[in-house]
């Protein structure tokens, strides 16, 4: 579980900058600043991780430029929609990652690895869905609403959809984990006692 919160720490870093950047448009309806401060922030985070001689991940990079891009891009035609559709393509980006099959087994116990991979398969190709349904499902709100409604809607739907996912897949995982374990240790329980030495 504590790789599985690494990674979503890594998502939300990846989405820090458009969340800043909604925050200030939120509370100052001003676009330029929004803008500038948000890229400001992508910029860094890359700077902070380079002080620090970090490896730079390449979904780093990728925010980076796309945070440079969706803010020019927004400070050219005075349009909040090009950084309010950054995540979907973070999400996408994500979704196309979590297609390869396994990819969900760095980050699940021993256990779970033994009994339980063919169910950890499956999910795994369950998020890739959520991912790609999340991109798309950000695309229609950023435009066709507010960035207001837009960061109201996706905000409390990105919390829910990801912890709502992750308790069904554990819940799943386990049930099933335990019915597995309980069928492999049956049989031996009913193994016939080797008869006594005469």
């Amino acid at each position: 579980m504590r790789n599985l919160l690494q990674a979503g720490k890594f998502l939300l870093l990846d989405l820090a900058s458009t969340i800043f950047f909604l925050a200030v448009f939120l509370v100052t309806d001003n676009i330029r600043l929004s803008v500038i401060l948000g890229v400001a922030l992508g910029v860094g985070q890359i700077g902070w991780e380079l002080v620090r001689k970090r490896p730079i991940d390449a979904m780093q990079w990728t925010s980076l430029i796309l945070v440079v891009g969706a803010g020019g891009a927004t400070l050219a035609t005075n349009d909040p929609r090009f950084v309010m559709l950054k995540p979907s393509v973070i999400y996408a980006l994500v979704g196309a990652v979590m297609l390869r099959k396994g990819w969900m087994n760095r980050y699940l116990p021993e256990i779970a690895k033994e009994v339980v991979p063919d169910i950890a398969v499956i999910f795994g190709f369950v998020w890739s869905g959520l991912m790609f349904f999340s991109a798309a499902l950000n695309v229609v709100l950023a435009l066709n609403f507010s960035a207001a409604v837009w960061g109201s809607i996706m905000s409390a739907y990105g919390i829910v959809s990801k912890l709502g996912l992750f308790l069904i897949q554990y819940a799943v995982m386990r049930h099933i984990g335990v019915r597995r374990r309980r069928a492999i240790a049956i049989p031996s329980a009913e193994a016939p006692a080797a008869s006594p030495p005469r």
